[in-house]
């Protein structure tokens, strides 16, 4: 494989024009140029191997042939790219689609709500519709959770820098430990129901209860199947809708379409985002329960809630899901992906790693800091593109395509175990 040479492309134009709120640009200081299936090539001709899959967005990988060759045949018929919430025949076809091969086999009966086209437009379409049902205005979250960069979803986000960027308090939220929070001997789901049955712990009755089943930026924590199971039937007993935030994990990441497929959920409210749009086309869904859809009309909208090539590439990526054959290449990629972790793990006992994470996005939490993020530096240095996670960057992230080759999967794990077994243990003491 190429590696970068030394001569990196200019980033003048971008740190002279460009707001200082840029970041990943810090991390991937070169100026991309193309990109396709699980890899990137700057100006200069240096390729890179894709863990990153524009966080999540590119679930299908850049520029997917089938996906490409439905756009271009739809813009070249001049379809309709953009209609509000207007009737069209690519908005048709999408939601029949959806119907037939996502929600049927499933035996599940949503809504299909198109709010703007950002996962933190779903969940703040989730929060209202939530409140406005239940008449209700406080929502429980979790610890470490990440829902979005807006007020609302802000609100009910975790991690604490990126709180103080609302300039404003944030309130209606009440945070609850997340599954494991206090390690494996409490179970923090009977936490939370002891909290909401005692009328002396100040907590009220919430509108609804948001998780994630797999928390992304939080650090990779994965909640197991009894309690969420366990969240779902407090709610239910108690009148408390369950959101679902799939933004990330939707869409194929953790190894089933939606991350809950198997652990007998059936939330009130799901959003989906990032990948849904197929082709990292902006497309954001949010899934509502028959009698919770009970917005008047244009109560929530958003001019580009009718992104029409969304729908067009949407609808094509469906046809990964109707049979088991993307499933089973996860399944083999995501066992790939943690037997080498492992490995790099027992080559490396003293940088005190642990694995985290589910299906195809998984990653290292390192105990030192700093740790994850030179990581993460040294791997793009030799080609590959990776980030970190965590409330203190402390996780090391891989989240391929997962449509990414065994050639491309196969040199970026080398790449990653090359500079793990090179990596410094940085003496704190000193």
């Amino acid at each position: 494989m190429k590696m970068p040479t030394l001569e990196m492309p200019s980033m003048k134009v971008f740190d002279e024009m460009e707001s200082e709120v840029r970041s990943y640009c810090r991390s991937f200081t070169t100026v991309f140029e193309k990109a396709k299936n699980a890899k990137l090539w700057d100006k200069n001709g240096n390729e890179y191997i894709d863990f990153f899959a524009g966080a999540g967005a590119l679930n299908y990988g850049h520029n997917n042939d089938r996906i490409r060759e439905k756009l271009l045949d739809y813009l070249l018929k001049d379809g309709v790219t953009h209609s509000l919430d207007m009737a069209t025949s690519a908005k048709e076809h999408f939601l029949t689609r959806f119907n037939e091969v996502i929600l049927k086999p499933r035996k599940l009966s949503y809504k299909v709500m198109f709010p703007g086209p950002t996962g933190t437009n779903a969940v703040e379409s989730a929060l209202k519709i939530a409140r406005k049902v239940t008449g209700r205005t406080s929502v429980i979250c979790f610890t470490n959770a990440f829902h979005g960069m807006s007020l609302g979803s802000l609100a009910i986000t975790g991690n604490s820098f990126k709180r103080k960027g609302a300039g404003v308090e944030l309130g209606n939220a009440v945070f609850m430990p997340y599954d494991g929070y206090f390690g494996e001997g409490m179970d923090t789901s009977r936490y939370i129901e002891k909290l909401l049955d005692d009328p002396g712990s100040g907590i009220s009755l919430p509108a609804a209860v948001i998780l994630e089943t797999v928390q992304g930026e939080g650090g990779l924590n994965v909640a197991s199947q009894k309690w969420l199971r366990s969240i779902e039937a407090l709610c239910r007993k108690r009148g408390i809708l369950l959101i679902v935030d799939d933004v990330q994990m939707g869409c194929g990441r953790t190894g089933t379409f939606f991350s809950f497929d198997g652990s007998g959920l059936e939330p009130d409210i799901v959003c989906l985002s990032k990948s849904i749009g197929g082709y990292g086309l902006p497309m954001a869904l949010t899934l509502l329960k028959p009698d919770i859809d009970q917005w008047s009309p244009g109560e929530h909208n958003g001019t580009f809630r009718g992104n029409n090539l969304g729908f067009v590439a949407a609808t094509e990526a469906l046809r990964y899901w109707e049979d088991d054959r993307l499933n089973q290449e996860i399944a083999m990629k995501s066992r790939l992906i943690r037997t080498s972790l492992e490995n790099m793990l027992a080559s490396r006992p003293e940088l005190q790693g642990e694995i985290r994470g589910k299906g195809m996005i998984q990653g290292i939490a390192f105990r030192q800091d700093g740790m994850a993020e030179r990581l993460c530096e040294r791997v793009f240095a030799r080609g590959l593109i990776m980030e970190t996670s965590g409330p203190r960057s402390e996780v090391a992230k891989l989240m391929p395509p997962l449509t990414i080759g065994g050639e491309e999967l196969d040199k970026g794990l080398r790449i990653l175990a090359e500079v793990m077994s090179q990596l410094p243990v940085v003496d704190e003491n000193k």
